[in-house]
């Protein structure tokens, strides 16, 4: 059963809830409500071990928590459309039982472009409209000044504000004020996409997940050693340590022998403890005082999982620091998989014109998707041959003859030069196309 943190104000939290018990009885959904949103971040800190999945009431709490903790794909907010607006203003006419004509507004900056959009329709509805927009880091004492000195000044009938503190209080101080909530169909369709994206989840979780590893010239190294039984110590050793690894990610251990082993586990295991495999490969890499490889393969079979797998470790050995390669069940290739460099890209295309290119430029699609993961990852907006090669760890004459190639197809270009201190010809500036 996968537990779902739901955050927001009380009040929200409780409509949430009501929605999400009537959809989904599989789940246990668990409240984290609070007064003020600076909150959310101590909420998020102290309790994200012990949930498998956020729910948000709103986009503030998502902002403030994904300023605080990396959340990925496990988080979703309420999404709200020009209806919420739409209703929130119609509650506070209806309060009044009279139409407003004059009404103070406060949104969220980088808010979506429905709520944009909807506070323009309003614009155009009534007469006076004064709005507000804050970043989460706001002080809830602002806002209230903001709708309280004009509501004094005679210049609004009422007031909305995404903040149920500033509702109260405005409230208290004898202003018409509303709390701008998303409507229940709202909540429903949010609901409905993030369950839907849960199931995916667990499906994509508990695909086979096949680890290779290989430790280099293991022949050699039986050679060096004198006695067989410190092989056969080495090899205990190295055993050792790999079922430890396997206790980590309920695997199961194969031991091919001359330093190959292979462990099936399940993808979600694998990725939530690629650290401790990066660990236990750079033990065994001591161990055996050489380099280690390793190739993790996913798939929905254990075969296409084995295939990836083998493909995976093939690219790890050839690369200079050998470390550990993913190839998923989708064709995405992760190199130096838990580490800084990391870099995620695809083999495979169904762009025909990018094909045919590539075909007459003599360039795979795994090399060209690479180099665009890598600009984009490291935000280039240009980048040089020296810059590429160091970065995806090959020679500067083969990525000259690569960059060479795509501007030949029509995929790069030369941009312009960049003179060298030294003597010595100027280094070229190229740019995807």
């Amino acid at each position: 059963m996968y537990r779902i943190g739901v955050v927001g104000p009380s009040s929200s939290v409780q409509r949430i809830l009501n929605v999400a018990t009537e959809m989904e009885k599989e789940m246990e959904f668990i409240p984290f409500t609070y007064t003020e949103a600076k909150e959310v971040e101590k909420i998020i800190t102290e309790h994200d071990k012990q949930v498998d999945f956020w729910l948000f009431s709103g986009y503030i709490p998502y902002r403030v928590a994904t300023k605080t903790i990396s959340l990925d794909e496990k988080s979703v907010y309420i999404y709200s459309t020009e209806s919420s607006t739409y209703k929130s203003f119609m509650e506070l006419v209806y309060s009044q039982g009279r139409l407003l004509d004059r009404v103070s507004i406060d949104i969220f900056a980088p808010t979506n472009v429905a709520e944009g959009e909807s506070v323009k329709q309003l614009q155009k509805t009534i007469t006076d409209l004064y709005l507000k927009t804050f970043d989460v880091d706001i002080d809830t004492e602002e806002l209230f000044q903001f709708h309280y000195d004009l509501w004094e000044q005679k210049k609004t009938d009422g007031a909305l504000t995404c903040y149920p503190t500033v509702h109260e209080a405005l409230s208290k101080a004898g202003v018409p004020a509303n709390v701008m909530s998303p409507t229940q169909i709202e909540i429903f369709q949010t609901m409905r996409i993030f369950f839907e994206k849960i199931k995916t989840s667990y499906y994509k979780d508990t695909q086979i997940g096949v680890v290779k590893i290989e430790v280099e010239d293991f022949d050699s190294i039986k050679e060096k050693m004198e006695k067989t039984y410190q092989v056969q110590y080495l090899e205990l050793r190295m055993k050792e340590t790999l079922i430890q690894l396997c206790e980590k990610i309920d695997g199961s251990l194969f031991e091919e022998g001359n330093g190959r082993y292979t462990i099936f586990s399940s993808r979600g295991a694998i990725e939530r403890e690629i650290q401790a495999l990066k660990e236990k490969t750079q033990f065994l890499s001591l161990e055996a005082n050489t380099a280690v490889s390793v190739g993790i393969g996913f798939g929905k079979t254990v075969l296409t999982a084995e295939i990836h797998a083998h493909r995976a470790l093939q690219q790890s050995k050839k690369k200079v620091e050998h470390g550990i390669v993913i190839i998923q069940d989708d064709g995405m290739v992760v190199e130096s998989a838990g580490q800084e460099e990391e870099l995620t890209y695809s083999y495979r295309t169904d762009d025909k014109d990018l094909l045919e290119k590539l075909k007459n430029g003599n360039i795979s699609v795994k090399t060209f998707k690479k180099i665009d993961a890598l600009i984009k990852k490291m935000s280039w907006s240009d980048f040089t041959t020296k810059e590429l090669a160091a970065n995806l760890q090959m020679g500067e004459r083969n990525a000259q003859r690569i960059v060479a190639e795509l501007c030949d197809i029509g995929l790069a270009e030369c941009i312009g030069e960049e003179s060298q201190h030294n003597r010595g010809r100027p280094i070229k500036i190229y740019r995807l196309k």
